[in-house]
């Protein structure tokens, strides 16, 4: 597959929900997962295609999502595309009702 032809994969499956999917199917057994600062849930770097699957259920289980955004792809030279992610969560074990908007850079090797 094309750079192109993974971004589009890539944000089709977050369109409709399918994380997991896109993980299972777009990512490589050694992924490193890298968040911005350091997350409560663990560290900012995650390794390996099973932690980032971890990470994912994680996610899942402590976020009621209210609802979610994707746009993109924009690609970034050979190598690498980004992603807006946009959220509107409550985290479960604090009740705490947030809104999130990240840009997701993702390098394919």
């Amino acid at each position: 597959m094309s750079l192109m032809e993974i971004a589009n994969q890539l944000v089709a499956f977050c369109k409709e929900g399918k994380n997991l999917e896109s993980i299972n199917t777009l990512y490589a057994d050694d992924v490193e997962s890298i968040e911005a600062a350091d997350p409560p849930q663990g560290d900012r770097v995650t390794k390996g295609i099973e932690g980032v699957r971890a990470k994912n259920q994680w996610w899942g289980e402590n976020h009621e999502v209210h609802s979610a955004g994707v746009e993109g792809p924009w690609p970034h030279g050979s190598d690498r595309f980004a992603v807006r992610f946009s959220y509107d969560v409550t985290n479960k074990p604090s009740g705490q009702r947030y809104q999130m908007d990240e840009i997701g850079v993702f390098t394919v090797a």
